[in-house]
C-alpha cells in the first residue's frame, strides 16, 4: 500500500493509500470544523450542515443525489464530531468519479431550501428526543457539559429542539463560509483509487474555494463538575473522569494504554473486579477522548440503585491502585492490541481512509505505521503509572448520572477521596 499526498493552491489536501487488489473503494471529504467550532448561536449548526448537504444541489435533488450512488451500488454518509465532519462514500473502483462529482457538489453547491430545511429541523429534533430518551447515550452528553461547562467544546452535537429551530439557510451559508476552507478540508481515498485522478477532480471542482482564514476555536478550559438526571430508570448510569491529554501532548499514547488496561475489555482491570469478582454492574469500562488541546479520561458503568454507593468506592480504588501496580506486561498486553487494531484497519478502505484523513487534520500529515508502532512502543509501565498519579490526584473530577443515582457521592467527596 502506498500513500500520496498532494495540496492545492488553494490549501486543501488530497490524500490516498492504493490499495490495486481490491474492487471498490472508500472516498471522503473530511473538513477541520464541528460543533467546537460553532458560536453559542450556532449550537447543533454543524450537524444541521450534515444533513442539509444531501438535501439538493443546483444540478440534483435529494432524490437524485440519493438514486445516482445507489443506483451503482454504493453508499454515501456523513458525522459531526467535536472537532471534524466527513462526507464519505463507497463504491466500486470504476465509480470514484462519480462518487467525487457528488461529494464535490453536495459541499459546493447546496441550495438549502427553506421547505428542506423545515423538515430535516423536525428530523433532527427527533434525533434529539431519541438521545435524550436513551441514558446511555444522553449521560455522555451530561458528562462533556460537567467537564467543559459554558464552552462550545462542552455542548452538545445535535443541539437543542430552540437552537435547532433557530436557524435559517442564511446561517447555515455563513457558518459554512467561515468555516469550510481549503487548509481546513482533506479530501482522502483508500482502495482501488488512481491518485491523480481524485487530484483532477479536486481541482476543477474546488478551484473557487477560499484557501483560508477559518477561525480557531476558543481554547478549551477542563472545569469539572456534576451533572446528575434523577429519573425512574431501572439502572443508575454513571460516567465520571478527569482531564486526560491532547493528541499532540506527550502522555497521549500513556493514557491511551492507561484507559484500557483499567477498562478496555473483558480482561480489564476494571471488569474483572467491578463485574466479574464482585457483581456490582453489568457493564463498566474506561475511555480517554483526546481533543486538539485537551482531553478526558473516564470510565462508565451501568448498575442498579442498591449498587451504586458500593460501585463508586470499587472503582475509585482500581485507579489508585493502578498508580502503583501497572506492570509491563500488561503494557506489552495493550500494545499488541493496539498494533492488531491498527493492522486490521489497513484492510478496510473506509477506516484506512478516515484514519488518513484523521491524521492530516490533526498531525499535518500522514503518519507511517512504524512510526506509530515505535511511539506506542516507547510506552513503559512506569510512565503509565506517572500519568495515571497526576491525572488521579489532580482532584477535577467530572460527574454524571442518570437514573437512580441519589446515592451517587458529591463529585468533589470523589476527588478528595482520590487525593487520599
Amino acid at each position: 500500500m502506498t500513500v500520496r499526498s498532494t495540496t492545492l493552491d488553494n490549501g486543501m489536501t488530497v490524500l490516498t493509500d492504493d490499495m490495486p487488489h481490491l474492487e471498490s473503494a472508500a472516498l471522503g471529504i473530511w473538513v477541520k470544523a464541528g460543533s467546537r467550532s460553532e458560536t453559542e448561536a450556532e449550537h447543533g449548526i454543524s450537524h444541521v450542515l450534515e444533513h442539509m448537504a444531501f438535501k439538493g444541489t443546483q444540478s440534483r435533488s435529494a432524490f437524485e443525489i440519493a438514486d445516482a450512488i445507489e443506483s451503482v451500488g454504493g453508499d454515501l454518509n456523513a458525522a459531526t464530531s467535536v472537532e471534524h465532519t466527513g462526507y464519505f462514500a463507497r463504491v466500486l473502483k470504476e465509480d470514484v468519479a462519480l462518487a467525487g462529482d457528488i461529494l464535490s457538489d453536495i459541499l459546493q453547491n447546496s441550495l438549502f431550501e427553506p421547505n428542506e430545511l423545515d423538515r430535516e429541523q423536525q428530523v433532527i429534533i427527533q434525533e434529539i428526543g431519541a438521545a435524550r430518551d436513551n441514558p446511555d447515550d444522553h449521560v455522555f452528553d451530561l458528562f462533556q457539559q460537567a467537564a467543559y461547562p459554558d464552552q462550545a467544546i462542552g455542548r452538545t452535537i445535535l443541539g437543542t429542539v430552540e437552537s435547532v429551530n433557530s436557524f435559517s439557510p442564511d446561517n447555515i451559508r455563513a457558518y459554512m463560509e467561515r468555516n469550510y476552507v481549503g487548509d481546513h478540508m482533506v479530501l482522502c481515498a483508500a482502495g482501488n483509487v488512481d491518485h491523480d485522478a481524485l487530484v483532477d477532480i479536486a481541482q476543477n471542482r474546488f478551484h473557487t474555494l477560499k484557501p483560508a482564514g477559518a477561525p480557531p476555536p476558543a481554547r478549551a478550559a477542563y472545569v469539572g463538575g456534576e451533572k446528575r438526571l434523577v429519573s425512574e430508570h431501572e439502572q443508575a448510569h454513571i460516567v465520571l473522569g478527569m482531564e486526560g491529554r491532547a493528541y499532540n501532548s506527550d502522555g497521549f499514547y500513556a493514557v491511551q494504554i492507561l484507559a484500557s488496561i483499567l477498562g478496555g475489555g473483558m480482561s480489564s482491570r476494571l471488569f474483572q473486579e467491578v463485574r466479574e469478582k464482585r457483581g456490582l454492574c453489568y457493564s463498566v469500562y474506561a475511555f480517554h477522548w483526546a481533543f486538539e488541546d485537551s482531553g478526558i479520561f473516564g470510565v462508565a458503568a451501568s448498575t442498579g440503585e442498591e449498587e451504586v454507593s458500593d460501585l463508586v468506592p470499587v472503582v475509585l480504588a482500581e485507579l489508585q491502585k493502578a498508580t502503583e501496580t501497572i506492570t509491563e506486561d500488561e503494557v506489552i498486553r495493550v500494545r499488541n492490541q493496539i498494533r492488531a487494531g491498527l493492522l486490521m484497519s489497513l484492510e478496510s478502505p473506509s477506516s484506512r481512509a478516515g484514519q488518513l484523513a484523521r491524521q492530516q487534520i490533526l498531525w499535518g500529515r500522514p503518519i507511517a505505521l512504524a512510526e506509530t508502532v515505535e511511539r506506542i512502543n516507547r510506552v513503559t509501565a512506569d510512565r503509565v503509572k506517572q500519568v495515571a498519579r497526576q491525572i488521579f490526584d489532580a482532584g477535577n473530577v467530572s460527574l454524571a448520572g442518570i437514573g437512580p443515582v441519589a446515592k451517587l457521592p458529591d463529585y468533589r467527596d470523589i476527588a478528595a477521596q482520590l487525593r487520599t
